[in-house]
């Protein structure tokens, strides 16, 4: 056992595919590796174990409701390490925005995991890791696809399907992202219920619906690869009308997605759970970008972050 063990992972948003992934169509998400979060784990002479985060200060055993997913998670890595007389205190330091769909809780659970493996000196493998940030995943979200936790451990833009591993992906598209938080805090698990919901109301429509965002994720994988970004656009508004019939869109999401397709963005749609959260924008180039992220300010958005597809740093926090 060390005397410190650190854990990394960042932030990411789902370009299309969000849950429809869920039912076995594949998705298409983006790492955002300068949106941080860190873990570090630091011996303590005695118990308790603590836990210090933006959302909790105090013992371990009494994390609230909120954070079930998380506790589950540690009580299961100290059952691997047998840990349960080893004093620590664990530090959480998120720039992540929480329940916005940029993939909070997931890089929670792989950045513990990873400062669990550090501190206790014992090799990690991606496998691994994937299964035990899972065990968080399932309590946060129920039916988690998997790709949260595939993305926010990746550092290149990454096609998934569910129970797959996440293969990475080639970009040859200019142009940048605008993500724009709505400032309404995304309700992931409502989200899935309701199209769980439509499926039963209305079976066939929302079955089309949820292949069809299956056909425009493969489509937007070649545009991607052959750098079509006007059409690329036209993709994502389209993806964004599907994940409104499935009744996962909101008021605020739909306001901003308007501002912007008004404001020349090529293509605007809601990324993550939906219910809240954030939209994304493409536009042509970093100027389009910048003054698109100050009209979405204009327009209620609470935070923008600037994401370039080709080439450069991934997302800049800009507001």
């Amino acid at each position: 056992m060390k005397t410190t063990g650190i854990g990394n992972s960042h932030a990411k948003i789902i370009l299309i595919g969000e849950h429809s992934v869920v039912y076995g169509q594949p998705a298409i998400a983006l790492p955002l590796p300068e949106v941080k979060l860190t873990v570090t784990l630091t011996r303590q002479a005695t118990l308790p174990q603590t836990i210090d985060s933006r959302y909790f200060s105090g013992p371990v055993d009494q994390l609230t409701k909120s954070m079930a997913g998380i506790k589950k998670l540690i009580n299961v890595l100290i059952n691997e390490f047998s840990g349960h007389t080893d004093g620590w205190n664990m530090k959480i330091t998120s720039m992540l925005p929480a329940e916005r769909g940029m993939g909070s809780s997931a890089a929670s659970a792989i950045a513990i995991v990873r400062a669990f493996f550090d501190f206790y000196d014992r090799q990690l493998e991606r496998k691994t890791l994937l299964k035990y940030a899972d065990i968080e995943e399932q309590i946060t979200h129920r039916s988690p696809s998997g790709l949260d936790a595939a993305t926010v451990s990746a550092n290149q833009p990454i096609w998934f399907t569910k129970g797959h591993n996440g293969k990475h992906l080639e970009m040859n598209v200019t142009g940048s992202l605008v993500i724009a938080d709505s400032g309404v805090k995304g309700q992931t698990s409502e989200a899935i219920e309701a199209v769980k919901q439509q499926l039963i109301i209305d079976h066939e429509a929302a079955l089309l619906q949820i292949e069809t965002l299956g056909r425009l994720t493969k489509k937007t994988r070649e545009l991607l690869q052959s750098g079509a970004i006007t059409e690329l656009g036209l993709t994502l508004s389209q993806a964004q009308e599907q994940l409104k019939l499935l009744n996962v869109s909101q008021p605020n999401v739909d306001n901003l997605i308007e501002v912007a397709l008004q404001n020349h963005a090529l293509g605007a749609k809601l990324t993550g759970g939906g219910r809240g959260g954030c939209i994304i924008a493409l536009v042509a180039n970093a100027q389009a970008a910048q003054q698109l992220s100050a009209q979405l300010v204009d327009a209620g958005a609470t935070a923008t972050w600037i994401q370039p597809l080709l080439g450069g740093n991934y997302a800049k926090d800009v507001r």
